[in-house]
């Protein structure tokens, strides 16, 4: 098994950084501070970083196929985001009647956002769901049960297999996709510590998956075979993307959320942005084929 170690690039210091998004059309890096109600973006020719405030907090997004635009995920609502000017124009809200949040997502290889919700509340019990929104802007719950936290979705290369996880089950599944079936678990943690967070799946189809409170992102082949560990030098790295020319560098976000001051001391950096070249190359991933 291969180990590396990730390193800091960003102080963002983010509460609860998340949503790490490569945009291949703009060669930027972006994601969020969910409770910062921030979306943060990083260009690495220059080495800039800045973030733009949002309405309300922002639990996941994608870029457009109009490259203007932002599909927003907000903790209440779907939205487009227009980048140039802020205009935030909402499509619908989710699960209004729910004590929930939007929390992770990510686009099918068909351009369609695929994406969860949270309880959102300390004790988080299953009462979310999983959700996608279709290039006609329909919504439909997908039939993979409740959920109390979303997460780790993502999608094989080809687009038929889908990954998905409620973290506090320590479980991460897989289903054929479109269908549902043959819906299973494919890896268990077994860790003392850690909690399967967001997830990238890489060019030949292995599944990188950061564990929040395991200062790891570990990597499982098509089989739910652990192939790879990336240690990362906080306690909560909370998502992960492949991006750069080459889709060969690896960021992680992390988060400073829940961690006491004497924790904070030692993990200074927590809720930074960390890369790592594991040696694996990811590939560009769908972005909305939808209409703002």
């Amino acid at each position: 098994m291969n180990s590396t170690r990730a390193q800091l690039l960003i102080d963002s210091q983010c509460s609860l950084g998340e949503g790490a998004t490569w945009c291949a059309a703009s060669g930027r890096f972006w994601w969020t501070d969910i409770e910062g109600e921030k979306l943060w973006r990083y260009d690495p020719r220059d080495g800039a970083s800045e973030s733009f405030a949002m309405p309300e907090r922002l639990g996941c997004f994608t870029p457009c196929a109009d490259a203007r635009f932002l599909l927003l995920g907000l903790a209440s609502r779907l939205a487009f985001y227009e980048i140039a000017t802020g205009n935030i124009d909402t499509i619908m809200e989710v699960e209004a009647d729910l004590p929930t949040r939007l929390n992770d997502g990510r686009c099918d290889r068909e351009g369609r956002f695929v994406f969860g919700t949270k309880h959102d509340i300390e004790d988080a019990q299953a009462v979310g769901g999983f959700y996608r929104l279709n290039r006609d802007l329909s919504l439909e719950r997908l039939p993979l049960g409740n959920c109390a936290i979303s997460n780790s979705i993502g999608f094989s290369p080809d687009g038929a297999t889908m990954y998905y996880c409620d973290s506090p089950t320590r479980q991460i599944r897989v289903c054929d996709y479109p269908t549902f079936a043959n819906d299973r678990v494919f890896v268990e943690l077994t860790d003392a510590t850690g909690v399967p967070d967001g997830s990238i799946v890489d060019a030949d189809g292995g599944l990188w998956n950061a564990q929040w409170g395991g200062a790891r992102v570990v990597r499982y082949g098509p089989d739910g075979r652990e192939t790879a560990r990336i240690d990362v030098p906080t306690a909560q790295p909370s998502c992960a993307a492949f991006g750069g020319t080459d889709f060969g560098t690896l960021f992680i976000t992390s988060a400073r959320i829940g961690l006491a001051d004497d924790a904070l001391k030692s993990d200074a950096h927590a809720g930074g942005v960390f890369v790592a070249t594991p040696g694996a190359r990811g590939i560009a991933e769908a972005v909305f084929a939808g209409k703002a």
